[in-house]
Parts: C-alpha cells; sequence; structure tokens
C-alpha cells in the first residue's frame, strides 16, 4: 500500500479509527464490511530525493497495530459465532411456538363443534385466530424478548404478526399447489416444503418488521 487512497466520506463514519501508526488504510480494510474495494498497480521504485521516515519506532508500532487489528478480527468473529447462535435459538423457539399453535388451532376446533356445536368452518376460523394470538404473545414475550406490552405498539405488532401468518399461509397454499400440479412432487414431500418456506419467511418477515430485529442477531 503507497499510503494513497480514495474513499466516500460515509464509509469513515462507520467505524471507530483509532491507528497507531500512519498505516490507517489497512484499519479501514479490516474493519469496513461490505465495501467494494479497487487497487490500481504501481510501479513501487527506489527513492530519489529525501530521506525515508521508516525506522525502529515506526515498525514497532506498526506490530502494535497488526496486533490490535488482529485481536479485533477475533473479537469479531466470536461477535458473529455468538450473533449465529442466537439466530438459531430464536428461530427454534419461533417453530416451536408454531408447532404449538398448531396443537391449539385443532384443540379449540375440535372444542367449538364438538361442545358448542358451532359449525365446523366458524370453528376452523376460530382456531386459527386463537392460534394466530396465541403465537403472537409466546414469540413476543418468548423468542423475541419483548417486554413492551402498551396498547399501542401490542396492537400495531399484533396487525403485522397477524399479516405476515396470512402472507405465510397464501405462500404454504401457492407452493404445494405448484409443485404437486406443475412440478408432480408427492403432496407428502410438496406440503413439507412448502410447510418450512412459510415458517422460515414467516420468522425472518417477523423478526425484521414486527419485532425491529436485525435479521442475523
Amino acid at each position: 500500500m503507497s499510503g494513497f487512497f480514495a474513499f466516500n466520506k460515509d464509509i469513515i463514519k462507520r467505524i471507530n479509527v483509532d491507528a497507531i501508526c500512519y498505516k490507517i488504510l489497512l484499519e479501514m480494510i479490516v474493519k469496513i464490511k461490505g465495501v467494494s474495494i479497487k487497487e490500481i498497480p504501481y510501479t513501487f521504485s527506489d527513492r530519489e530525493n529525501g530521506k525515508s521516515k521508516l525506522g525502529t519506532k515506526i515498525i514497532l508500532e506498526y506490530i502494535h497495530a497488526v496486533g490490535n487489528l488482529y485481536r479485533y478480527g477475533k473479537k469479531e468473529q466470536q461477535k458473529e459465532t455468538r450473533s449465529s447462535v442466537r439466530f438459531v435459538s430464536k428461530a427454534a423457539r419461533f417453530f416451536s411456538v408454531g408447532a404449538c399453535g398448531l396443537g391449539i388451532n385443532y384443540l379449540t376446533s375440535i372444542l367449538f363443534t364438538t361442545s358448542l356445536d358451532i359449525w365446523y368452518i366458524h370453528a376452523t376460523i376460530l382456531g386459527i385466530m386463537f392460534s394466530i394470538t396465541s403465537n403472537f404473545f409466546l414469540n413476543k414475550y418468548w423468542t423475541f424478548e419483548d417486554r413492551d406490552f402498551t396498547a399501542k405498539i401490542t396492537a400495531i405488532q399484533y396487525g403485522k404478526f397477524a399479516g405476515f401468518s396470512s402472507i405465510g399461509a397464501v405462500v404454504q397454499l401457492g407452493m404445494v399447489y405448484y409443485l404437486v400440479d406443475e412440478l408432480s412432487v408427492s403432496y407428502p414431500v410438496a406440503l413439507v416444503l412448502a410447510v418450512a418456506t412459510a415458517a422460515f419467511s414467516n420468522f425472518i418477515l417477523n423478526k425484521k418488521w414486527t419485532f425491529k430485529e436485525k435479521i442475523w442477531s
């Protein structure tokens, strides 16, 4: 690296620069993510005028800086590992709540038809509503650990959750139809694929927009 480089001014706002010596570019490359870098080759010729500033102090400072960046990279790697563990943990909780919701849906639907003599279509709709409601509160409290139950925020979140659940149902139905009728996939296999896709998309949508979390966390 020659020491001559250019970058968008917004990039520097995204990191905390604490370079010990003059190799700021090295620190930026290590710390900045998701930015494309273009290198323009040149010929590094011998110095013709002046005197090099490179001395023992500069070399030691550079080694120190590289050590700091190495430790920074290790910490970031550990953070990413913890983030992936949290992501998998929350996904597992979300799917567990979904399985619980299926049970609630089934039991309430049966209860309404057998004990209260409600038409099975109405009973099924009520069962779906009960399962969506129970899933919402379980996910809010347990999966996403959101303890804010003020009326306005909870109502907005519930509306989003119900909407995304409806989208998931449409995705599931559409996938089942396409896989079975268009691709001749067996219904059990198509159902598993559709349920898995709908459940995962439902998890991502709710994580990002209902409970305002970063996806990979």
